[in-house]
């Protein structure tokens, strides 16, 4: 089997308060507090293919949200030489903003995406605003524009996009939300997205609060929690815990301390 070197990237960042993260806080007894959500999207690379999984948020996608942009994602992609000429596979685990703000940037590439998402957003629910406030018209059109020119590769339940990498639908935070299982040399590592934010919404049964399906997001934190105990991934990557990068080590590559590198089958200087 393939192996590849997943880097982590930290684009982004905000404060807030663990009230306006988890769903229906008051259940669990703890006191409010403040708390960061970092965000991030990931590079999948061998010496020989690259893939990105998902593109981040655009500048209007963050300023519509008061977001802190700590690096432009489309600049990150360039320092760390992924370049939208080679239409590298770009892999979408959700269309949120914050997920698919970039999508526009790889206009040439190969998009795979879970085929429930693409129709959950096409249909009339996208417009209700517990979902709609995660979105961006514009992207969504994107995203739309993308199956249209027939370069989105639509799956059902999982799909094998090349040899060593995986994705599969787990739904709850969106229809359509999925994970993604790569080989490494460090060991199979499940990048979560956000069917996983934090670390603690598995470890605690806390979900986030914003969610499609409340039983496929527990059902998520089971999958994830049951392919760590039989060993069918080594790490999990969060969507969005500020812990992350320090978990996996900081790599000091070209973006300084805003990356982390998984497998290391050539580097983030690259």
């Amino acid at each position: 089997m393939s192996t590849y070197e997943v880097v982590v990237v930290r684009y982004g960042t905000r404060r807030t308060v663990r009230s306006e993260v988890f769903l229906n806080y008051s259940l669990y007894g703890e006191p409010d507090a403040p708390i960061g959500m970092d965000y991030f999207f990931w590079i999948v690379r061998d010496e020989q293919r690259t893939f990105v999984v998902d593109t981040g948020f655009s500048r209007a996608g963050g300023a519509n949200r008061a977001r802190t942009t700590l690096i432009e994602p489309v600049e990150a992609f360039r320092a760390l030489g992924v370049d939208a000429a080679d239409a590298p596979t770009v892999i979408v685990t959700h269309a949120h903003y914050d997920h698919i703000g970039n999508l526009d940037h790889f206009d040439r590439s190969p998009v795979v995406v879970a085929r429930s998402e693409v129709d959950f957003w096409a249909g009339p629910h996208s417009r209700r605003t517990q979902f709609h406030h995660s979105v961006e018209d514009a992207e969504l059109a994107e995203l739309a524009a993308v199956v249209d020119s027939g370069r989105a590769v639509l799956f059902d339940e999982r799909i094998t996009v090349a040899d060593g990498i995986e994705v599969i639908r787990v739904g709850g935070h969106t229809p359509g939300q999925s994970v993604v299982r790569v080989a490494t040399a460090d060991g199979p590592v499940l990048l979560a997205s956000d069917a996983l934010h934090y670390y603690e919404e598995s470890e605690k049964a806390m979900p986030f609060v914003s969610v499609a399906d409340l039983v496929e997001m527990y059902d998520g934190f089971d999958t994830i929690d049951a392919m760590s105990a039989s060993g069918a991934v080594a790490h999990v990557v969060s969507g969005h815990d500020p812990v992350t990068l320090d978990r996996f080590g900081r790599d000091g590559g070209p973006l300084g301390d805003a990356t982390a590198v998984i497998g290391g089958t050539r580097g983030a200087r690259a």
